[in-house]
């Protein structure tokens, strides 16, 4: 199967992960509807919607920039419809855009606490909620958040209480809606990397350049989500995917195409369960957490 012809609705999706999701499903002839609030260049972080649109067209795709603040109603409503106008409907829902403050709870400020629960939690709720009539209407409907797995361990709240509760609001989204609606055929699934992946946060807010060195590129998240939405919708829902354990499922074996840089070991990402760490191919080391 491929995403030829299907429509995608992502929020953010101007750099990182999501324009490289963005990118494989364009190579597929993909058409890619980027709702972000990026309209104009940041010197601080890279691409726009404009940029992304551009790129997603040069990959093969058909590509529409709608600038949106997911946490405004009115803004998604008028976004997703811009998407149907253009396109006909929607077959893909992905919730990428996140905000994120690495901080402890007296250091938390509470317009942080309000923008990082706005934007993860609440954002993927309204997205989703918005695109499910159109998702109904769908052949193969999928729902995809970039969300960890709920590892209920105190280790990942401890350290910056307020990320993780708005990170896992995100994934108690696919919890329930992949219950909710099995029996419309909407598959409903997180997507998590093993690693640290070389993004806009990683260099800005992780540890910069030398954090970057022991991250993957985006595209070990691109070739897995594309994995997740080509498979059967009423098939494959309500699961906690780690990106190396997708493509392992699909017969990859060598994960040294995605870096890092200088071919060391990759360091863990936030979130990951210890199991996961059995069942992976891959060394790598555990400075996060």
């Amino acid at each position: 199967m491929t995403l030829k012809n299907k429509t995608i609705f992502m929020s953010g999706g101007s750099r990182g992960i999501g324009l490289a999701i963005a990118l494989r499903a364009a190579r597929d002839g993909a058409n890619v509807v980027v709702a972000a609030k990026t309209d104009s260049p940041n010197p601080k972080l890279p691409g726009t919607i404009h940029s992304a649109v551009e790129e997603i067209e040069a990959a093969g795709g058909k590509g529409l920039g709608v600038v949106c603040d997911i946490r405004d109603e009115a803004q998604v409503e008028a976004a997703v419809a811009a998407a149907v106008e253009r396109f006909g409907g929607i077959d893909i829902c992905i919730n990428n855009a996140s905000a994120i403050a690495l901080t402890g709870t007296l250091q938390t400020e509470m317009k942080r606490y309000d923008l990082m629960n706005g934007v993860n939690a609440r954002g993927t709720f309204l997205v989703s909620k918005t695109c499910i009539p159109h998702l109904k209407q769908a052949a193969n409907p999928h729902i995809l958040n970039l969300s960890p797995p709920l590892d209920m361990s105190a280790k990942w709240f401890r350290n910056h209480v307020a990320y993780t509760m708005a990170k896992f609001g995100m994934s108690m989204c696919t919890l329930g809606m992949a219950e909710e609606f099995r029996k419309d055929g909407i598959a409903v699934n997180s997507l998590w990397p093993l690693t640290a992946i070389d993004t806009a946060a990683v260099r800005n807010v992780l540890g910069g350049d030398a954090m970057a060195r022991m991250s993957r590129s985006p595209e070990i998240v691109a070739d897995a989500a594309h994995a997740i939405l080509t498979r059967p919708s009423r098939e494959a829902t309500g699961n906690f995917y780690i990106d190396e354990l997708v493509l392992m499922e699909e017969g990859v074996s060598d994960f040294s195409v995605y870096g890092p840089q200088g071919g060391g070991e990759p360091v863990a990402d936030f979130f990951v369960p210890d199991w996961v760490f059995d069942k992976v191919s891959s060394k790598v080391s555990h400075m996060l957490g």
